[in-house]
């Protein structure tokens, strides 16, 4: 019996080693992002936040297309200006309008933003380290490398 049975209590095997890959990934991804909201909570962000902070640090000083932060968000979210609009309240990102193209808003990082980035930096090291150390660097490359793999083909339509 694998570990993945024995925490589902599932009895009769899985019909393939495929499945079992499948749920693996699925049950590892959400015990993740509870301890990944669990983590952020104390800063008072969340995890998609904590991305799009990145995202926006990453171009600073250049400001970005809101379009542009959700294309490079890590997990997409459907409403992006929403997402914005709260890191905008707590004085994370400023929004611009565009000189040329009225209709468009370009958003950047504030000082606070940076500030926030600079303490979460330390700490959240110290928990991916306690969430991935066990695994080997190589195997933490080799496990990156796979992952790339099964997204690469997920990403074609189905049949």
């Amino acid at each position: 019996m694998t570990g993945l049975e024995r925490e589902i209590a599932q009895s009769r095997g899985f019909d393939s080693p495929a499945q079992e890959a499948f749920l693996n990934l699925l049950r590892t991804a959400s015990l993740l992002e509870r301890q990944q909201a669990a983590f952020f909570r104390p800063f008072g962000i969340t995890a998609t936040q904590y991305n799009a902070l990145r995202i926006l640090r990453g171009s600073h000083p250049e400001p970005l297309a809101c379009g542009t932060v959700g294309e490079r968000l890590v997990t997409p979210v459907p409403d992006v200006t929403r997402l914005l609009d709260r890191l905008a309240a707590k004085g994370l990102i400023e929004r611009r309008r565009a000189t040329r193209d009225r209709r468009v808003v370009r958003v950047g990082i504030t000082r606070a933003g940076r500030e926030l980035l600079a303490r979460i930096e330390r700490p959240l090291a110290a928990w991916l380290d306690e969430q991935l150390g066990r695994l080997a660097p190589r195997q933490l490359e080799r496990l990156s490398r796979l992952l790339e793999r099964v997204r690469r083909s997920a990403g074609r339509a189905p049949g």
